[in-house]
């Protein structure tokens, strides 16, 4: 349905939305479970859609530059591999050059479907799910995650 990069991305999404202050690749690849050297670049397109962005130096990392309440799936999604609409015949057949055959426009349909449901979808919505059986939230396993709860518990 979607590629491993638009996952990781999204996954990333969601744990920066769900982190305050700065977060190093290595911190978010751990509770992730992304592959840090993949989770580069990733989060180098993310920065280049304007999505994260990235500070330097002590207190640095990523962040959300875009709130979790007004992202979309979508936007993650287009931002790193975007949805791809058939809107000519894929076997270049002259007989469709002017409207798609009955299997590639209803391909098309369901894809629009999901590109809708995708639009639809605020990264918020993913943390509070209320039609699903608990919160959706990564396991902070580093001590050292800053801006978490769980820091501030190690730390007492």
């Amino acid at each position: 349905m979607i590629s491993q990069t638009a996952e990781y991305a999204l996954r990333a999404v969601v744990f920066l939305s769900e982190n305050t202050g700065g977060q190093t690749t290595e911190q978010i690849a751990k509770a992730t479970k992304i592959p840090a050297a993949y989770l580069s670049k990733v989060l180098q397109l993310l920065s280049r859609a304007a999505i994260v962005q990235s500070q330097r130096g002590l207190g640095g990392g990523y962040t959300l530059k875009i709130a979790a309440g007004k992202l979309t799936v979508l936007d993650v999604v287009n931002a790193v591999d975007p949805i791809q609409r058939i809107r000519e015949c894929p076997l270049n057949l002259e007989a469709h050059a002017i409207k798609l055959c009955s299997l590639h426009r209803r391909l098309d349909e369901a894809t629009a479907l999901i590109e809708r449901a995708f639009s639809e979808t605020k990264i918020s919505d993913l943390i509070a799910d209320p039609k699903a059986n608990n919160v959706f939230t990564f396991p902070l396993q580093d001590k050292e995650v800053k801006g978490s709860k769980h820091k501030q518990k190690k730390a007492r």
